[in-house]
Parts: C-alpha cells; structure tokens; sequence
C-alpha cells in the first residue's frame, strides 16, 4: 500500500475545516498563487464538453483521474455546487462541500509514484459543474493516466444516480438529499470496480421512459439521453465509448404515481402501450450504437409489480426480435432506507451484487477481446 494516511478536508462555499490523521498526511487545500506549472494527462470516460482546458459536465457519477510521481499535484476548480471527493492511491484524502472556484494542492506526499482520482457524488439537474483538470510542477514526473480495457455503462434514475443514498432517515429536505447522495456509493460505480471497468453513469432522478414522476415537467430520459449536457447545447459523440455491457433501470417514475387530469394518457392501459413502444425504440438506438454489448435491464417489485410488469414486457419483445444479448432481471426485497424511500447504500450492494451475477452468468459478457 502507499505511503498515504487519509485527510478530510470539508470546503463549504469558500471557508475550510481541515482534519488529518497523526503521522505523514497529504494536505489538500486551495493556492493562491500557482507555482510554474504544466497540464497533466488526465482521463475521464464521463460525458463533457472541453474547452479550454475545463471539462463542464452535468450528468452525474463523474471522476477524473491522473498519475505522477512525486510529493504534489494541483487541480482546478470552476463555477458548480457539488461535493467532491479527492483519493490518492484509492484512499480518500478530502472531501469538498460548494468549493469555490480556483486553484488547489494535494502535497504532504510520499516522493513516489501515486494516482489522484477526483469523484462528483452529487447530482446537478440544476446546472454543470466545472473541472479544470490537473497541474504539476518542475518537481513532479509526470506519468500517463490510467486506462482500462473495459468499459461499462449505467442509465437510470434516481435509483442509479444514488439519491439519498447515504441519508439515516426517509424523510430527507432537499437540501438533505443533496448533502447524502452519493453517486461513487451507488451500485453502478461498485460494479464497475468489482470488474476494474471505466464508466458512465448517465440517470436523471425523477425521469422516466414517456413520463416523469408525478407526470412533472422535463425530458424524460431517452430524449435528454443523446446529449452531453441537460441543455442539449452538444451531442455526445466518442468513439473510445464503447461500452461491453450496459445497465438500465427505467420506469419507476413512469408508474409510481397515479395520472393526474389533462395528461396525454388517459388511461394506465394507454401509458403501458406508450410506455412499451418507446422503451423498445431506446433499447434500438442503444443497440445501433453498440451492436455486441450485452445489455441489461433491471427493475424492482415496486408499484405493486407494475415496473417490473411493463419493463420486463419491453425486453421479451426485443428479444423476440431476434435480440440474444439482452436480458431482463427482476430485484425484489430492497429496504429503501435512503431518502424519500430510495435505495441506502446497502440496498446498492444488493443490486451490485445481483447484477455481478448476471454479467459473470454470461461467458461472452465482456466480448471475445475483453481480459
């Protein structure tokens, strides 16, 4: 293991709480003045528009990660309420609460050969985040950023994006589901690790396949699924994504609430056809996109059997299309301890563990190339 201790650094709009372990600590915490400095490599499979040197990125569960060798590192931050957390050598080093905008060291390092990963846990439907990558100076070695073979990719809503996760009670403020979700605990980042694995986590809370929840305004999830921001302001559009396996849970806010006057379905019968046709559509762009991924679908007993009725209707008829690499799991039991009855971080490990499962059941899961 590295030379390394943790360090919480908590940074709450502008104003900092520093507490470290006893012995040899790194220190993380904002520069005013930046020694000279050059870019180093980063990588980050997330979805971000680059310009500039700052990558603005909104959908959540991002990191970016870097590798060096030496006692210190510097990053920058932009404009975005988010929390982040700062790992050195997979070990968490500081935690930082609306950072403001600027310039920050992670030093007190062992002179060796180290990574830095930097993770958004926080959800930002209200607006992007800004991450101005990593800097190093003449007394630090560059090295090249971590690369995987691997690569995995988790759509959904709140349930994939980890909302309230953390929370110690159901009945959370907003502000409270801000502060406990955290998307690196949810169960996509914990598969992804279990198979060393790059991804994305691309999940809106509270959207759906055709309706939201409450039947509330807002793209539901495949039409706003296409872009790098919630703006539409770019496409996505990269080549080195090409997921292996893919992981949906959609349809929780299509049918946890009751159709409220004047929506387009007047009927449930009605919003089940809806619901169907437009699943399949998506499951046909996903598939054109990445035409050997191995694609699975999973959905709880929630809404007395309702999700899972209807998603899992989705998959046998894609199937019976002539589709082999996809399949429908079923997730029943969960607690929903987190927030507004939202999956805790234990109930991630259940589905984490469900889906492992499943992708090591499938030989070729990982395609013929994969290690």
């Amino acid at each position: 293991m590295k030379n390394i201790r943790s360090c919480l650094l908590l940074v709450v709009l502008g104003s900092f709480a520093l507490a470290c372990s006893a012995g040899n600590a790194a220190r993380v915490g904002p520069v005013s003045k930046l020694p000279a400095v050059k870019i180093l490599e980063a990588n980050s499979p997330g979805r971000s528009l680059s310009a500039s040197g700052d990558d603005t990125y909104q959908w959540p569960g991002l990191y970016f990660e870097a590798r060096f060798d030496g006692p210190s590192v510097y990053f920058k931050l932009g404009t975005g309420d988010v929390i982040l957390r700062v790992l050195v050598d997979d070990q968490p080093v500081a935690t930082l609460v609306k950072p403001a905008p600027g310039f920050f060291e992670i030093g007190n390092l062992a002179k060796q050969e180290h990574t830095v990963r930097v993770e958004a846990l926080t959800e930002s439907q209200a607006g992007p985040n800004v991450f101005g990558g990593f800097l190093y100076s003449k007394e630090t070695r560059p090295l090249a950023a971590p690369k995987r073979t691997r690569q995995i990719e988790f759509i959904g809503d709140s349930h994939t994006v980890g909302y309230g996760n953390t929370s110690p009670s159901r009945e959370c403020t907003e502000q409270q589901v801000w502060a406990t979700t955290d998307s690196s605990r949810a169960f996509g980042p914990k598969v992804a690790q279990h198979y060393d694995a790059e991804y994305q986590v691309n999940a809106i809370s509270g959207r759906g396949i055709v309706r939201n929840y409450g039947g509330s305004a807002g793209d539901p999830l495949p039409v706003a699924y296409p872009f790098v921001l919630l703006n539409h302001a770019a496409r996505f559009e990269d080549r080195a994504w090409q997921p292996q396996v893919i992981v949906i849970a959609l349809g929780t806010n299509d049918f946890s609430t009751a159709l409220n006057p004047g929506e387009k379905w007047k009927s449930r019968d009605e919003l089940h056809a809806d619901f169907e046709e437009s699943y399949l559509r998506f499951l046909g762009s996903l598939r054109a996109r990445n035409p050997q991924a191995f694609i699975v679908v999973w959905a709880t007993d929630m809404a007395e059997g309702e999700i899972s009725s209807e998603a899992g209707k989705a998959v046998s008829r894609f199937q019976a299309d002539g589709d082999a690499r996809i399949t429908f799991v079923p997730i029943a039991g969960l607690a929903m301890t987190g927030c507004h009855w939202h999956p805790s971080t234990a109930d991630d490990d259940t589905i984490a563990n469900t889906l492992m499962r499943v992708i090591d059941g499938k030989s070729d899961a990982w395609g013929a190339k994969a290690p």
